[in-house]
């Protein structure tokens, strides 16, 4: 890797990089919190390179579908956001709705409709109040400082915005900003969950290095993330990158190819956490970290499962040091496993040591498990792959919450 290592800056924005400019706005889609914006704007001044990943619920929003073809037709420089209603189960009148939408903000922002992807999040089964739209479009003021108001706009349950950027230097001296935002509080389980991210570079980067780069990151950040097990019908990670550093462009082996993806990597990984930590009633977060394990494949079906365990997140939750709950999930994840090579620990404090149960201090590890943060390591003993997971505690307020979320 050449330059400087990437360094996240928590308080950076979407609109970070250079020639990005966002905006948001309250239209009243969002009535149970009008403290919240809940229409936003997010437009590249220059030409875009643009590349997704989507969710891979079948029952999949129109918005998801629209955004994908147009990311697919290589002109997407900006995005459209709602938040509030998830603009899924509504029949034909959802793709009507979301194309009027593109349009109406392809007017606003002197650009063509198939410039535009489109992210909407909310509840299921509702269709778009198209006439706060029509009338709210025109109030969307966008700026080079606009990315705190587009990160709010995408809210829903979440209790705060989550943005930052990350810096490197290139080979040829020139600084890259890549920045992005995120949104999600519950129904986050992703396998491209309720979960957006937008992402955006002033990097020159080569189409399909662009598209390896964004998929490979997200099968490691997001893609390891778990809240609840529901993956939304509406998820989806959206990348743009328009050259505005004046790099030479990035693609596949390159001298700035590492990188730009240790970059990406450090941005998404630090905002894939910040989800887990906004979790619908929880408070504590624990990472699960899967290391000797026979592939990479196999240490990611390893972690994700141990996270997304309820057993486990019950555990965590009640400060209960039940190690046998973490192992039987490494057990059924389908991932390959020799029970006399696991080993595990639990803030670095050994539970089990090649297949063998080790006597701990029950009352010590129950004090560290009450932190905020606790981190579970299992070691398979059967190659060199590794992967980390995050999960939150399972709690009583996420039932209450999710019992009443319409009414």
């Amino acid at each position: 890797m050449t330059g400087d290592a990437p360094q996240v800056i928590p308080d950076g924005l979407v609109t970070s990089p250079r020639r990005f400019i966002a905006g948001g706005s309250y239209v009243g889609l969002k009535t149970y919190a009008p403290n919240k914006m809940d229409v936003g704007l997010l437009l590249s001044e220059l030409p875009c390179r643009a590349a997704g990943v989507y969710t891979t619920n079948k029952f999949v929003s129109p918005t998801v579908t629209v955004t994908r073809e147009n990311v697919a037709a290589g002109k997407v420089r900006g995005v459209f956001v709602t938040s509030g209603i998830a603009n899924a189960g509504v029949g034909e009148q959802g793709m009507k709705d979301i194309k009027e939408c593109l349009q109406l903000a392809a007017d606003h922002l002197g650009v063509e409709p198939g410039e535009l992807g489109s992210g909407t999040t909310g509840v299921i089964g509702v269709e778009l109040p198209m006439a706060l739209i029509r009338g709210g479009m025109s109030t969307i003021s966008l700026s080079d400082d606009g990315g705190g108001a587009f990160a709010r706009a995408i809210m829903t349950t979440d209790r705060v915005p989550k943005s930052a950027a990350v810096t490197f230097t290139c080979s040829g001296g020139e600084t890259v900003t890549i920045g992005g935002c995120t949104k999600g509080s519950g129904m986050i389980h992703p396998n491209m969950a309720t979960m957006l991210a937008f992402l955006t570079t002033d990097a020159a980067v080569d189409a399909a290095f662009l598209d390896s780069a964004l998929r490979n990151c997200a099968d490691d950040t997001f893609n390891m993330v778990t809240v609840d097990g529901d993956t939304s019908t509406n998820d989806m990670v959206l990348l743009l990158a328009n050259g505005a550093a004046g790099n030479a462009e990035i693609g596949e082996g390159s001298p700035d190819a590492e990188a730009f993806a240790a970059a990406l990597h450090a941005l998404c990984s630090h905002l894939s956490r910040e989800l887990v930590k906004d979790a619908e009633g929880s408070s504590k977060i624990f990472s699960v970290r899967v290391t000797g394990a026979a592939s990479k494949q196999d240490a990611r079906l390893a972690a994700r499962a141990i996270a997304a365990s309820s057993l486990v997140k019950s555990a965590i939750h009640g400060n209960d040091p039940n190690w046998g709950r973490v192992v039987c999930a490494a057990g059924y994840s389908g991932a390959d496993l020799d029970v006399g090579k696991v080993s595990f620990f639990i803030n670095d404090v050994a539970i089990m040591e090649a297949g063998t149960p080790i006597p701990f201090h029950r009352e010590s590890v129950i004090a560290i498990m009450s932190r905020d943060e606790v981190a579970l390591t299992v070691t398979l003993g059967l190659g060199e792959h590794e992967a980390t997971a995050w999960g939150c505690e399972l709690t009583e307020e996420y039932v209450v919450f999710n019992s009443a979320y319409t009414t």
